[in-house]
Formats: structure tokens, sequence, C-alpha cells
């Protein structure tokens, strides 16, 4: 029953939540034992406490399976349709292609940090966890995480201001951003938000 459950409603190296499988008439300590169950058949694989996933029938080289990325991001930046969270720092500029340096602890901001700064462990990966400035939501986050940067961008770029200035203006025409979305939040940010704001003369490119 299990099985064909999360086949129907689960893609292939796709995270799954143990706490967000809810079947009728089964409690919590039948579901962890059907969980398990599943592992030892070798229909799904544990990747973390309570986090599992389908391994894909894939045997192609280089298929890695569910990454710490993809966990990271369903557990703490969107999953089901809901946003609560995205990546910030390094992470974030490495996103961009802004450093080349690839991060060992990724940096989110999240709704479900559970306090202003904590760092945690998810399959061996650091994960450092920040409360947002605001509740974030989908029509938010990209104004969020886009201040966020801007506040400390300096320390995370290797790249010289020009091409820095150029490709946040490329980030901010693609995700919309308008003037009214950066008035609504920016007084919640540090006053250098402003200055490298205007520094960076992004100030132009808003809708």
């Amino acid at each position: 029953m299990l099985y064909e459950y999360l086949i129907r409603n689960y893609k292939p190296d796709e995270p799954i939540f143990l706490a967000d499988i809810k079947l009728p008439d089964v409690n919590d300590n039948t579901l962890r034992q059907m969980f398990k169950k599943l592992c030892d058949a070798e229909k799904i694989k544990r990747f973390d406490t309570g986090i599992y996933y389908l391994p894909s029938q894939s045997r192609l080289k280089g298929s890695t399976g569910l990454t710490p990325e993809v966990a990271a991001s369903y557990k703490y930046i969107e999953r089901g349709g809901k946003i609560e969270g995205y990546f910030s720092g390094f992470t974030f500029s490495n996103m961009l292609g802004l450093t080349m340096q690839v991060p060992y602890t990724m940096e989110i901001v999240s709704n479900s940090a559970g306090g202003n700064f904590r760092v945690v462990s998810l399959a061996g990966r650091k994960i450092a966890l920040r409360r947002p400035r605001a509740e974030v939501t989908g029509k938010n986050r990209r104004v969020l995480q886009f201040l966020d940067f801007l506040k400390d961008y300096e320390e995370y770029v290797d790249d010289d201001p020009e091409k820095v200035s150029a490709r946040l203006a490329k980030l901010v025409e693609s995700s919309g951003i308008t003037k009214e979305d950066v008035d609504c939040y920016i007084s919640l940010f540090p006053e250098k938000v402003y200055k490298n704001f205007y520094d960076l003369r992004l100030y132009d490119v808003l809708a």
C-alpha cells in the first residue's frame, strides 16, 4: 500500500519526508516500520533521518540520486507549492556565477529556521539557517533575497563592481522586482543596503 502511494505521488530522486505521509488507519510507528521494510527491500532509499527517496532506475554514469542541495531546498525553501525561504550568501552568489567558490556550508534564509541563526546537518552537509526579516512568501521571495544579498555582497563576489552591477541588474529584470517591492522591504535592512543599491546603479533597472 505504501509503495504504491509513493510511486503515484513522488518522482525518482525526489525527497520524501516521513512527516508528510498520512495513510488511513496507519499510525506513526507502523508507518516507520513500513518505510524500514521498503528500505530493506531496496525499493526506496533512506537519505537522512525522516527523509527517503525512490531511487532512479537510470544506471547512467554520473547519476547522483538525491543531493543535499535538493533535499535542503524541499525542506526549507519550497515544498508542495509553498515557498518559505531562499538561498543566500556564498550559496546564492555561486548560483549567480559571481564567485567560483563552492561553499561547503549551504546558507539558507527560511521561515522554518526556528531561531535567528543555527547550523544543522543534512546527510553530513552543514546548513546555516537564518530567520528572514519578513515572512517569506511566493510574492516577496525574490526581493528579500536580492536585498539580503546586497547587504554584504562584497564578501561574496570575485568579479569587479561593473560585472557585479550588470549581473544584478539582469537578476532584477528577470525576477520582475519593482520599485514598489524594494520600497516595501528595504527599510527592514541596514542602511548600507541603500548605499550599495545606488552605488551599483540598480535603481534605474527597476520596473
